[in-house]
């Protein structure tokens, strides 16, 4: 079921992976899955990746007919989830900001 890796195909999956490193620096493991999908008719391959990280893991999971096509939406679809965690571990770290209080409260 799964596709054979070649040079090739492991080098793009490093290159576009370099991205994620720069939401979360502290990404434990990355495993990429290449299949291809014989259920549905033609040629489909689907990409399955998992982060570990810190807390809870994030998956994901495309699909395409070309297999750097699958990989490319599925590195896509991990940075875009990366990016919504770090983005609400910033928003959560900041919530309790002095800043952020309201000023029309009147001193008596």
């Amino acid at each position: 079921i799964h596709v054979e890796l070649t040079d090739a195909m492991k080098a793009a999956i490093v290159a576009r992976a370099e991205r994620l490193f720069r939401h979360e620096p502290h990404i434990l493991m990355l495993r990429v899955d290449v299949e291809r999908d014989h259920k549905r008719r033609g040629r489909m391959f689907v990409a399955k990746g998992k982060v570990e990280i810190a807390g809870p893991d994030i998956t994901a999971s495309t699909g395409s007919g070309d297999a750097y096509v699958a990989i490319g939406l599925l590195i896509d679809k991990l940075d875009r989830m990366l990016r919504k965690r770090a983005t609400a571990l910033r928003r959560k770290r900041h919530a309790g900001d002095i800043r952020e209080h309201s000023t029309n409260e009147v001193l008596v």
